[in-house]
């Protein structure tokens, strides 16, 4: 499909991301995984479908917009008040050990600074639409632990805001951290501050026309999205993110007496944009570009999935939560999060970040997400040891991966023995030519190379 969507494309489009979302249902998987396959599969690295590199970007900055306004409806600030200490001190430990950790791994791969410490606030951001849906699949959205995820990822999405900031002033014709971004810094965080304070104070925010509204329900759907593409408008006006308005907007719709109108209406706006976002960041992975750039795509993904989790549990542990908690709860926040999307988006705005980093760190986000599904199967499984109780970590996980660890055993047993069985076969080969019984080449006369040499006497 060339420059336009045809019904017939359109069509195909769809059919192709249900089949790869049904697909991955019945493994047990998240179907917004089965949607990026399709993504991948129709883009212009797989079938070439859809090649149109201007109508990706547009079907992707219209998703984000749309997931983070329905995720924000999704979060209460009363379940954060209730941990908002753990989660702040949470986020700002995760920003730091995340930025130490990609700065080693900057230095290894040749990065500017600046490089690095956009890609550290990339990767010390979480998934909450992944992070909630693997909550809401194991039982414990409503739980302890379910609370203290959602309000990390809660305080997580509010310090997108400085983290856009501090992004913009890191581009080469930017005049750095000077006095105009401290204020706006300072700025912001007093605007977000208030927002959770205000919503705190009080059971539901009263929106105006809301008996109207539930006598109309015809008209809820456009008026929530009217909601938010105005908040989008606004913080785009003021030089930030249109993503982050459309999340401010959720926020408030969500924790207002019309939450519960707006989220039945939009529920089925929800189910197709959520399509249209994960369909669209499949669109953007580059097969070539992986290839091409195989190691450092592997150490990023590995540093993203194994030290983010790692990072995100040992904070946990660290502030005080039971490893009941603290596991299945850094496990579940080992995703890059949506505004990671934005963040790159910036960063390439400001040439911070080039046209292969922008790439790159679309590559690693999307390839985290598809990655989800082993450490959902790692939270289910810790999930039912855990009701029994913990009493050692290293015997709880050793439990947890008992087939892996069972396999990697065997494997390894099999590369000692085959080890073996080279040296063994290599030493009898010796044994039986020794060089004491090496045959000489018989001597040939000088008359000619068939004439035999004469004995003497």
């Amino acid at each position: 499909m060339h420059g336009h969507f045809d019904l017939t494309g359109i069509a195909l489009v769809t059919s192709v991301a249900l089949l790869c979302g049904l697909a991955l249902s019945r493994l047990r998987q998240p179907a917004i995984v089965g949607y990026i396959v399709a993504g991948v599969v129709l883009g212009p690295t797989g079938f070439g479908l859809i090649d149109n590199a201007e109508s990706v970007h547009t079907l992707a900055e219209l998703g984000v917009l749309m997931l983070l306004f329905l995720v924000g409806m999704e979060l209460s600030v009363r379940a954060f008040r209730q941990v908002y200490r753990v989660a702040v001190l949470a986020v700002l430990l995760q920003l730091v050990l995340s930025l130490a950790a990609v700065s080693v791994a900057g230095l290894l791969l040749g990065w500017p600074l600046a490089r690095s410490i956009v890609f550290g606030f990339i990767i010390a951001l979480s998934g909450t639409a992944v992070a909630i849906k693997m909550l809401e699949d194991i039982g414990e959205l409503r739980t302890d632990m379910g609370r203290v995820t959602v309000g990390v990822l809660i305080a997580q999405d509010l310090a997108f805001v400085p983290l856009l900031l501090v992004t913009n002033a890191l581009g080469p014709q930017s005049s750095g951290l000077d006095a105009g971004v401290l204020v706006k810094l300072a700025l912001a965080l007093a605007v977000l501050a208030g927002l959770v304070w205000f919503l705190s104070r009080r059971e539901r925010l009263q929106l105006p026309y809301g008996a109207w509204f539930q006598r109309n329900p015809d008209v809820v759907p456009l008026a929530a999205l009217a909601f938010c593409f105005t908040f989008a408008s606004v913080t785009g006006l003021l030089g930030l993110s249109t993503a982050f308005g459309a999340f401010v907007a959720g926020f408030i719709l969500g924790n207002s007496t019309g939450r519960p109108v707006a989220i039945r209406a939009t529920q089925p706006i929800q189910s197709v944009l959520m399509v249209v976002f994960f369909l669209s960041i499949g669109l953007l992975i580059d097969l070539r570009h992986i290839w091409a750039n195989l190691g450092e795509v592997v150490l990023l993904l590995l540093l993203v999935t194994l030290v983010k989790t790692a990072i995100n549990v040992g904070v946990l542990r660290l502030l005080g939560e039971p490893w009941e908690r603290a596991f299945p709860a850094g496990a579940i926040m080992g995703s890059l999060g949506e505004f990671s999307f934005v963040l790159a988006a910036a960063g390439l705005s400001v040439a911070v970040i080039d046209p292969q980093g922008y790439q790159m760190a679309v590559t690693v986000v999307a390839l985290s997400w598809l990655a989800s599904p082993l450490w959902l199967i790692s939270v289910r499984r810790f999930h039912r040891l855990a009701q029994t109780g913990i009493v050692s970590m290293r015997a709880t996980l050793g439990q947890v991966y008992r087939g892996e660890i069972a396999l990697a055993n065997r494997l390894a047993r099999a590369l000692l023995h085959a080890g073996s069985a080279l040296l063994d076969s290599a030493g009898r080969l010796r044994r039986k030519t020794p060089e004491a019984e090496i045959i000489p080449p018989p001597q040939r006369s000088l008359s000619g190379p068939d004439t035999p040499v004469e004995p003497k006497g």
